[in-house]
């Protein structure tokens, strides 16, 4: 009933708001030339076009800044030409600068451009305000790209997008040039002859934590394309456009297997693998992925986190190739698709795109991690799981959009489905608003099928000062949904409604950038309407020059756990904590950049000796993560992360947990480079906790030779010790944790990858 209310509720909304016009705002028109001739940086010696090549570009310049001063003229100027032909978009960007010797400039593994001088464009394709394609280079070249979306997760890049493009960079004596050539077949667009795209450029100076654009981007308006200036293009066509990515994969390996027959012993040996993934584009904006034989192997490591003690499930983002062209097209507030739980396909399809203002989003796959994580002896041993997804959503007029989706997975007698309706609207310039209604149907062989539901309506205002997030979730105790990812406030058999509300203050000539209050309230109930969980958050941020920025925060927490929520209890306990935490992060020198978190207060041992129940605990964390660039091709990434509970009485440790990482980049070319990380674990339990001392020590060498992110070369060697020893006894061989450590695996690799467009 309460979904059914919410429903009509929105509903209303929706119709006060198709009532409106006209809430874009217009920023102006880029009058794109076709070219006839590629433009070089050689045309624009001494920063500035030579005759020609000005009567052949369209130009844009007088960049605003957006931060810190949103609406005043950038501090350093930038001219942007731009112009395109029948195969590529050109973008040639002089940035000016009246210190030249403070620009930020590192040659460095494509996309590690943050903390670099660096200059970017933005192209809406299909003038929706929706989705767009994000380009950015640094004062090197060196590239960076991304999918920026208004609607998913209230507007940002999803930095796994990876295109095919080309840039070239030169410093000056007063700033540096960047050439982009952005290759058609790169990307969507319509199949007309006419077409109408939003355009926007970009740059950014760390030094001055300044960020400006043309068209001028407010921070008073919600939405980002709805800002963009229109650019007329004409008979534009990638042509045939395919592509091929044959790969081949080899490793020898030394490896414990903790699930071998008769108990954990060494596996070593070798293993080859020859597989392709394939791109067709059809009526230039329809994109078939296909994958044979893939090889899904994270040859980019997942960054620490800690995973001791945690309740709910900690998220990793997906890295593989297959699953990233128009990934935001599956993007809803509820994840429902959460690619990484696909672990082991042997093949997939997966179909994505736009006709007019229809999106589609199909996926196909099996997964053959389910059956190989069984016993031998199971009839479902080898099996794979069979999974299938569609995604379909209609834009309507300016920034609104309504969607369906539908998810399948099936494995033996398991089988889950998944349907859902939802929709994102702008209700004006600061105000907008996104539904979804989930149902879930899930069967596992052993009695009746359960039926859950899962509802959300959300309202969000955004703005240069005042921002005010608020959020309704109800689940249903049935739900769920084996693809998807869900934290505590979308947890079965829960009612969540939560409330972030801030005030942004931008004093002139002040001791500061920005100064913002900003108070959160949470709570969680179950559907008999008993509070589960509670959380107000007091805190301020502040922001100087150089993106420095603290922030200081007060958490009073109220956590009920019931028998359901954990083992140990035979009735629901209450639990009152209070913590208090301080961050603080820098890039104000152009070589050595700084982060430190440090957190206190209380928290809850969830891991408890057996027999016992969770008790509070007081907890202690630090963050440090410190960047170190003594040469301009080398970067050094250091990481420690120490969190510690100790028994409220005083009577000792409950755990400590401590991850210490280092990570050495050396670039010899744009394209060459070498790659170092050591990282150490160690976990060190009290008398007050069911955890096992656990010491795990890695290390990673890996040579990468990338022209683009398609075609790679990767020779990498891994070795991991732990704190163990294998004993036999009259049941088999056991694994003991012990104080010493030992290796427990090591690998060398090869991978190789090469794209081709015929």
């Amino acid at each position: 009933m309460r979904s059914w209310n919410s429903l009509k509720y929105f509903f209303a909304l929706a119709l006060i708001h198709w009532g409106q016009a006209g809430l874009a705002q217009q920023a102006g028109n880029l009058d794109l030339p076709f070219i006839e001739r590629p433009p070089e940086l050689d045309d624009f010696a001494g920063m500035a076009p030579s005759a020609e090549i000005a009567g052949m570009m369209a130009k844009a310049e007088g960049f605003i800044q957006r931060e810190p001063d949103d609406g005043s003229p950038a501090s350093q100027e930038t001219v942007v030409y731009v112009a395109y032909d029948s195969r590529n978009f050109y973008a040639v960007f002089l940035a000016f600068d009246t210190e030249p010797d403070q620009i930020r400039a590192n040659l460095s593994p494509r996309e590690n451009i943050l903390d670099d001088d660096r200059v970017g464009l933005l192209i809406d394709t299909f003038n929706d305000q929706r989705t767009g394609y994000g380009f950015g280079a640094s004062p090197l070249g060196v590239q960076r790209d991304g999918r920026w979306s208004e609607i998913a997760q209230q507007g940002g890049f999803d930095a796994s997008y990876e295109a095919v493009w080309y840039t070239d960079a030169r410093r000056t004596d007063s700033g540096y040039m960047v050439k982009m050539t952005i290759p058609l077949r790169t990307l969507r667009f319509p199949d007309t002859d006419e077409q109408l795209w939003r355009v926007m450029f970009e740059r950014q100076i760390p030094r001055l934590s300044e960020d400006s654009h043309w068209p001028r981007y407010s921070s008073t308006i919600t939405g980002r394309l709805n800002q963009a200036a229109t650019a007329s293009v004409r008979d534009v066509s990638p042509g045939r456009n395919i592509q091929l990515i044959p790969f081949a994969f080899a490793r020898s390996f030394d490896v414990l297997d903790s699930q071998a027959p008769g108990g954990p012993a060494f596996n070593d040996g070798s293993e080859e693998n020859i597989g392709l993934d394939a791109k067709f584009v059809f009526q230039d904006s329809l994109v078939l992925d296909a994958t044979l034989n893939p090889d899904f192997s994270q040859v980019e490591s997942d960054e620490p986190q800690v995973t001791v003690n945690e309740r709910f499930e900690v998220r990793f983002d997906e890295r593989r190739p297959f699953f990233l062209e128009n990934a935001d097209y599956f993007d809803m507030d509820s994840t429902l698709l959460f690619t990484r739980r696909i672990v082991d396909p042997e093949g997939g399809l997966r179909l994505t795109g736009k006709l007019g203002p229809w999106g589609i989003g199909t996926l196909f796959m099996n997964d053959e991690a389910p059956g190989e994580a069984l016993d031998p002896g199971d009839p479902l041993f080898g099996d794979a799981a069979d999974i299938s997804v569609v995604r379909v959503f209609r834009d309507i007029s300016e920034q609104n959009r309504l969607g369906m989706f539908y998810s399948n997975r099936e494995f033996g007698p398991e089988a889950n489905a998944v349907a859902s309706v939802d929709g994102a609207f702008k209700l004006d310039a600061n105000w907008s608003t996104e539904f979804q209604f989930i149902d879930s149907t899930s069967e596992d062989g052993n009695g009746p099928s359960l039926s859950g539901r899962q509802s959300n309506v959300k309202f969000d205002h955004r703005g240069r000062h005042l921002s005010v997030h608020t959020h309704l979730i109800d689940t249903t105790e049935d739900f769920r949904a084996d693809l998807g990812f869900f934290n505590r406030n979308y947890a079965p058999d829960s009612r969540s409604t939560h409330t972030n509300v801030g005030y942004t203050f931008w004093p002139e000539n002040a001791f500061v950038n920005s100064w913002a209050p900003r108070v959160s309230v949470n709570r969680v109930e179950d559907q008999q309407g008993v509070r589960l969980f509670s959380h107000i958050t007091s805190r301020i941020e502040l922001t100087w020059d150089g993106e420095t920025s603290l922030r200081l925060q007060h958490e009073d927490i109220r956590e009920r756990l019931r028998p359901q929520d954990h083992f140990g209890l035979i009735s629901n306990k209450d639990f009152l904590q209070q913590r208090v935490e301080a961050e603080f992060e820098t890039q104000l020198f152009s070589t050595v950049g700084f982060r430190a978190k440090l957190e206190g207060g209380d928290t809850i041992n969830l891991d408890p000796p057996d027999g016992m129940e969770p008790e509070l605990a007081d907890l202690f964390n630090i963050e440090l993560g410190l960047l170190w660039r003594p040469l301009d091709r080398l970067r050094l990434d250091f990481t420690y992360l120490h969190t510690e509970l100790e028994d409220q009485l005083g009577a000792g440790d409950v755990f400590t947990d401590n991850i210490l990482r280092a990570r050495w980049n050396y670039q010899f070319t744009k394209e060459l480079s070498l790659r170092f990380i050591a990282q150490q674990e160690e976990t060190e339990p009290g008398p007050f906790t069911s955890l096992e001392r656990e010491k795990n020590l890695n290390f990673d060498l890996l040579v990468r030779y990338v022209i683009n992110p398609w075609s790679a070369l990767y020779v990498g060697y891994n070795s991991n010790s732990s704190n163990f020893q294998l004993i036999d006894t009259e049941e088999g061989r056991e694994l003991l944790r012990t104080d010493d450590l030992r290796r427990d695996g090591e690998q060398l690799f090869v991978k190789f990858s090469y794209l081709l467009q015929p």
